[in-house]
């Protein structure tokens, strides 16, 4: 496994696992089944409302003797209603009580929006709307700068609860923000990257500031089909560039394209719960692309971005909520 450096000398691993749309009802299993595959780098949040379960998963993972603590990267993120100093704390404490964890690897920032505060004991996982129930329910925003933020995400790190702190879904112009005040630099950027959406410039500026890339969506539209976000003819897996390498390769396209992200120099968070596509998305490490086969993928860039607060809360939270041009 191919791993990223990140701050004080921590190795990412470059393929994780991703728990987003993963049900509560397998998500143990799911858990389970991605550790006993290899799979060491689980990406997890308070909002895909699963992490109970996951960290179950984890738990009969070690009890089995198939990894220590000390074996896996566990990430999860801050949702946007805990954004005020004084409840960071009570977010990520409550990520590690259900993950059932003393302390994360990563804990991100899960979008640059803050939203108004919804206590654990009205409803967890908050989700978008402020009161689900009202009449015309929509989506609350709240003041709160990203550097106050920032600084209790930074007290998380010296009060021990994570080693590592970074942000999702930020461009460039948030980023330099961020690191023109931040005591501890973010270790992490995680957005949405695929051969339609390369983000060459963002990837770039993240490679000069020592910052690791994740890439989130890494096969492109599958996972928004079912959302009404995407349609089947945007599809990267059927894609005839990649179909084409897929079989000059002997490789399926997906590991085709989870390559091609790992060999530009980022990690990739697939998920599936199907487990010999677990297996298969881990076996990239035996083939390499070529310098045409790398870029003849890159130039299917179109700028899109699938999972774009600016059309989503709009369409489904009866919000205008746009954090990219």
């Amino acid at each position: 496994m191919i791993t990223l450096p990140v701050s004080n000398g921590a190795l990412l691993p470059s393929v994780g696992f991703g728990f987003w749309k993963v049900e509560k009802a397998s998500a143990a299993e799911v858990a389970q089944q991605a550790i006993a595959a290899g799979y060491r780098h689980l990406d997890c949040a308070c909002d895909y409302g699963n992490e109970m379960e996951v960290g179950h998963g984890i738990a009969q993972a070690m009890e089995a003797g198939l990894c220590r603590r000390d074996d896996l990267w566990v990430t999860s993120k801050l949702w946007n209603t805990y954004h005020a100093a004084e409840h960071v704390s009570i977010a990520c404490e409550k990520s590690l009580q259900d993950l059932g964890l003393k302390q994360l690897d990563l804990y991100l920032m899960h979008f640059p929006i803050a939203q108004r505060y919804v206590s654990l004991d009205v409803r967890y996982p908050p989700g978008w709307f402020f009161d689900p129930a009202a009449a015309k329910p929509c989506m609350e925003e709240v003041r709160v700068p990203l550097s106050e933020t920032w600084a209790a995400m930074e007290k998380l790190v010296d009060d021990g609860l994570v080693k590592h702190i970074g942000i999702c879904n930020f461009g460039t112009s948030l980023l330099r923000d961020l690191l023109s005040y931040a005591r501890i630099r973010p270790s992490v950027l995680q957005v949405e990257s695929h051969p339609f959406l390369v983000q060459a410039k963002l990837l770039r500026y993240c490679q000069q500031e020592g910052i690791a890339f994740t890439a989130f969506s890494p096969l492109g539209a599958a996972s928004y089909y079912s959302l009404g976000m995407a349609n089947a003819s945007e599809s990267l897996l059927d894609h005839r560039i990649v179909q084409c390498i897929a079989l000059e390769k002997h490789r399926s396209a997906a590991q085709v394209l989870l390559r091609w992200g790992v060999q530009r120099g980022t990690s990739v968070i697939p998920k599936t719960s199907d487990v010999t596509r677990m297996k298969e998305n881990l076996q990239l490490f035996d083939f390499e692309l070529s310098d045409d086969e790398m870029q003849s993928i890159s130039e299917l860039d179109r700028h899109r971005r699938f999972n774009d607060p600016g059309v989503f809360c709009e369409s489904a939270f009866d919000t205008f909520c746009p954090i990219y041009e």
